[in-house]
This record gives structure tokens, C-alpha cells and sequence, in this order.
């Protein structure tokens, strides 16, 4: 993975001593809140409803034990003993102190993280494929490119002020495990007849207010031009974005409006000059980097089967491992969704034992996930009993990755101050519901969002569920048919809302009613899009 230069580090040092500066002058009164909100965002910190949260970044998810072992250390020392991971595979804290926060800021650099662009509308964490590098079905690992894109944002002078936030990810595969065509921008790495490497752009997703799935702008750059492609198009997307409406100010709107092809058309031009002016990394820069993420020592010679011979391993192995391209390896999900836990929550002891458990087994290296998961990318797979038991006797042994309790959920009205419903008790209380039906149920991506900007990625769900203020009541729509994946597709609002207890039992009728008329091998998904929402709208409304 990849490791702090000199510049990296004299980088974030630099900002820790500017923040520090900020806060002291907060604190003595010299700066007003409002002076202070745009310096406290641009460094990961939000004011929340009961304290500060603040949001560390992860750049494409990749993190190494002593990095892990230090997000639990804060857990414990700066919060109330966990932390919470997010579907930008960041992590953040909800019990902040101000004062606390240079501190924590300075312990991250230590170890070479920091919580810069986290906010603000500038471009965010890049996110990747959590399988990056073990990917069995990918062409390439994806996080040098993805590196690269982070080194080209940090500070960028002409993007650290876009009309509104900003959000890319990088894929080499063609399974989609990074919701890539709802991002600003999306790059798919793929080669060419040639053999050549290069990326498909999608530009112009999202979801919030407007979801939308983003078009294919061009389907080849040469990896060579694809920071400068990047740079174009978030050119004309400055140039000709709003700033005079933060609802109509994403990307994805001014794509929609001029049209995917005029959109086009002005990011070739601007392409074209921008070639002339040879902005594009050195080739060695990104051999420096990449580098850097060359394969681990992998054994020969291993065993390439794994002892199903106990129940509930087996069953456990069945959901939560991943084909490696490696001969005796595999890549594993640790889920953070106990039955009635919080989605994506661990606790710091949890957090540590995941950082000594990649020390020992996996290379030393993690992964975040945007489903709110973590993943030990390298293991071995005649250590999977060992690691297994130990999850399981730390309450991270559940076996329900891609199933009805591997629910994503934003923080919702328990925490944040733009939420408009709670999402956690809801996500609880249907995972306790479907627990005794979730390995018969199958694939079923279930996502809740507290209001309408998304955060829980509802509008992708299989089942999505939004929390609205209905006159002072949190009322829940039921959205069926999304999906995140290369099939990508928005859900539709069934009808009219729910309260709590209602939309819990909706979530059981429509799956019961998936049961009753699926055919074999279908998803939850498919048997959606084959019978219809019709069926699903009598047997919730009659």
C-alpha cells in the first residue's frame, strides 16, 4: 500500500498546526461560528446535533494495522470507545470534542492519515473496489490510479471551491463492487483490442435529491491522459456549474440539462487545450506509485481447499469469502452487522483486534468498504478457521455479506443534524426481524437513508428506504428495483410511507412475497424486475 513521502507528510503536518491555530482562536472567541464553519469543514469536522463529528478519510479504503490499531486508540481516548464506518470507506467519530480535535488530527499524521477533504465542495475519498488487488476478475489494480487522482486533488487550487461536493471512484473490473456509475465521475479501467490500459468515464451521477446514473462520456482515455481528462472535466463542470442553488449545483445536473453529448463535446475541447499544455503526471510519478502497491509475497504450493467439515463455518465461508487471484487465498468480509447491531459501528477493541488480525494473517493490510464492512484482503485459507474463531468470539463473526441483515444505514436523526428520520432503530429492527429468513432470502442489498441527501445510498437498494418529516412525523418511503452494481438501476417510491413499526413489516410482506413467486436462481432483484412493482403494491396497500 501505499506509504507517505516527505511531501505527503510535510503536507498534513502543515495543516495540523494551521487547524490548531483555528480552534485556539475559536475557543478564545476571536473567530465567530460562522467564521469558523468553512475552516472546521475543510478539515473533516461537522457540528452535529449533540457534539462534533468528525470524518477521517481512507483513501480507496486501504489501511495497514498500525493505522486500524490508532482509529480504535481514538475511539477510546477521543470518543465514547467506537467508531463508525462509512460508505465513502471512511471512518468517523460522533463524540468530539473541539479542543480535542488538533489533537487527533496530529496523532493521524503520525501514521499517515489525516481527515483533509472529507468536506466541503471540493473532490472528496476516492473510493475503489474493496477486492482491489485481489480481485481475481480484474485487469489491474486500481489504487495507484486511484493514488494518483488523490495526490492531483489534494489542495488543487482550481477545485478546492466547486459549486458543491465532489465525488469519484476507480474500478478494473467488470463487476462493479464501488457503485462507480453513481459518482460524479466514474472511471472503469479496462484495456483495449490493443492490450492498451486506459478508462471509461461516466460523468454525472449521483443520488441525493436527484439520483441519477451517470452516461459513458467517452469510452477510452489512454492512462496516460487520464488525469487530464479528469482535469477537463471538472473544468467545464466549474465553469458552467450552479452557484446560485446548491440543489441544482452537482454535476449531475448541468450533465441533465446541457445533455450527456454538449457535455461531451465541451470536455473534448477543453481536453484538447489541456493537452497542449502537458499537465499530465510524469510516467515515473505513477511508476513511483505503483510501485508501491505491488503484490505481497504470496506462498506457493498452498492448499487450495478449505475444512467446510464444522456447520457453522461453513456457512459462514459460503457468504463471506471472495475468490483470490492467488492459488491457496482468498480475500474475507468481516461484517460489522451483528443481528440488532449499528450498521457499520465497531467498537475499539474490535477495531484493534481487526488491525492485529491483518498484522498476522492478511499481510497487514485492510480494507474499508462502502457497504460499511471490513475486508482482510490476503488471507490464507488454511488459517480461515483460526481467524474465523476469533471473530466470532469478538462478535464479527456474522455471516450475512450481500444478505437482509448486511443493511447499509446512515447515522441518521440519533446523530445528524440535516436528518430528517432516524435510521439506526429501523435498520435494527429489521435485521432482528428477517434473521431467521436471511440465508433463505439470498442476495438482498437493503439501504436506509434518514433524508433526502442519501448518505445510506437508498435509491440503490434492492429494498431502499428513505425517512421523511411528514408534519412533524418521521415517515418512511419504501423504494423497490435499485441496485449499485453493473446493473445499476434507481429504485421507485411504491406508494404512500410508513411509520416505524409499518415500514418494518412492509420490508417483511414484499420479502415474503419474493419467496412465494421467485423461480430458481433469482435475486430478490430479479424476481422484481420480472413480475413487476404491481404485486409488491397489493400486497403492501391491498
Amino acid at each position: 500500500m501505499y506509504i507517505y513521502d516527505e511531501f505527503d507528510q510535510a503536507m498534513v503536518d502543515a495543516r495540523v498546526a494551521e487547524f490548531r491555530d483555528q480552534v485556539d482562536r475559536r475557543l478564545a472567541g476571536k473567530l465567530s461560528e460562522d467564521q469558523f464553519k468553512p475552516l472546521r469543514l475543510m478539515n473533516g469536522l461537522y457540528l452535529q446535533l449533540h457534539a462534533y463529528m468528525l470524518r477521517v478519510a481512507v483513501p480507496y479504503g486501504t489501511l495497514n494495522s498500525a493505522q486500524m490499531r490508532l482509529l480504535g486508540d481514538i475511539a477510546d481516548k477521543y470518543d465514547r470507545g467506537y467508531g463508525h464506518f462509512t460508505t465513502r470507506q471512511n471512518i468517523q467519530y460522533n463524540w468530539i470534542r473541539l479542543e480535542d480535535a488538533p489533537d487527533i488530527l496530529a496523532d493521524l499524521a503520525r501514521v499517515g492519515m489525516h481527515a483533509i477533504q472529507t468536506s466541503g465542495n471540493c473532490i472528496r475519498n476516492t473510493t475503489s473496489d474493496h477486492f482491489a488487488g485481489a480481485a481475481a476478475d480484474e485487469v489491474v489494480d486500481p489504487r495507484p490510479y486511484a493514488e494518483l487522482i488523490r495526490q492531483w486533488s489534494s489542495f488543487h487550487p482550481e477545485f478546492s471551491y466547486l459549486p458543491r461536493k465532489f465525488k469519484m471512484a476507480v474500478i478494473a473490473s467488470q463487476r462493479d463492487r464501488a457503485a462507480m456509475r453513481l459518482h460524479d465521475i466514474g472511471i472503469r479501467l479496462v484495456r483495449n483490442s490493443a492490450g492498451e490500459l486506459g478508462g471509461e468515464f461516466y460523468v454525472g451521477g449521483g443520488m441525493g435529491r436527484t439520483p441519477m446514473i451517470a452516461p459513458l462520456i467517452r469510452d477510452f482515455v489512454p492512462i496516460d491522459q487520464f488525469i487530464t481528462y479528469a482535469e477537463a472535466c471538472l473544468r467545464v463542470y466549474n465553469r458552467h456549474g450552479r452557484r446560485d442553488n446548491k440543489y441544482k449545483a452537482r454535476i449531475k445536473i448541468l450533465v441533465h440539462e446541457l445533455g450527456a453529448e454538449e457535455y461531451a463535446r465541451q470536455v473534448e475541447e477543453e481536453f484538447a487545450h489541456l493537452l497542449t499544455l502537458g499537465i499530465e503526471p510524469p510516467a515515473r510519478e505513477l511508476e513511483r506509485i505503483a510501485a508501491q502497491f505491488a503484490p505481497p509475497p504470496f506462498a506457493s504450493g498452498l492448499p487450495d481447499t478449505i475444512d467446510r467439515s464444522d456447520p457453522a463455518f461453513a456457512l459462514w465461508a459460503a457468504r463471506n469469502l471472495q475468490p483470490h487471484k492467488a492459488p491457496g487465498y482468498t480475500a474475507l468480509t468481516i461484517s460489522l452487522k451483528p443481528t440488532g447491531g449499528i450498521p457499520g459501528d465497531a467498537s475499539a477493541d474490535q477495531i484493534r483486534l481487526m488491525a492485529d488480525l491483518a498484522e498476522r494473517y492478511s499481510f497487514d493490510e485492510l480494507r474499508v468498504t462502502h457497504a460499511q464492512n471490513i475486508v482482510l484482503p490476503h488471507v490464507r485459507k488454511a488459517d480461515l478457521p483460526a481467524l474465523w474463531r476469533e471473530l466470532v468470539d469478538a462478535g464479527l463473526g456474522s455471516p450475512n455479506l450481500d444478505l437482509a441483515g448486511d443493511i447499509i444505514a446512515c447515522p441518521g436523526l440519533d446523530y445528524c443534524s440535516l436528518a430528517n428520520a432516524r435510521s439506526i432503530p429501523v435498520a435494527q429492527q429489521i435485521g432482528e426481524r428477517l434473521a431467521g429468513k436471511e440465508q433463505d432470502i439470498g442476495e438482498l442489498k437493503l439501504k436506509i437513508s434518514g433524508c433526502i441527501n442519501a448518505c445510506g445510498h437508498h435509491h440503490a437498494g434492492h429494498i431502499g428506504i428513505l425517512g421523511v418529516d411528514k408534519k412533524g412525523v418521521e415517515n418512511y418511503q419504501l423504494l423497490l428495483g435499485g441496485s449499485e452494481a453493473e446493473d445499476v438501476s434507481l429504485g421507485k417510491i411504491t406508494g404512500p410511507g410508513f411509520d416505524e413499526a409499518g415500514v418494518v413489516d412492509a420490508v417483511e410482506k414484499v420479502t415474503d412475497l419474493y419467496l412465494a413467486r421467485r423461480e430458481d436462481g433469482e435475486r430478490f432483484l430479479d424476481t422484481y424486475r420480472r413480475i413487476g412493482v404491481e404485486p409488491f403494491k397489493e400486497v403492501l396497500y391491498g
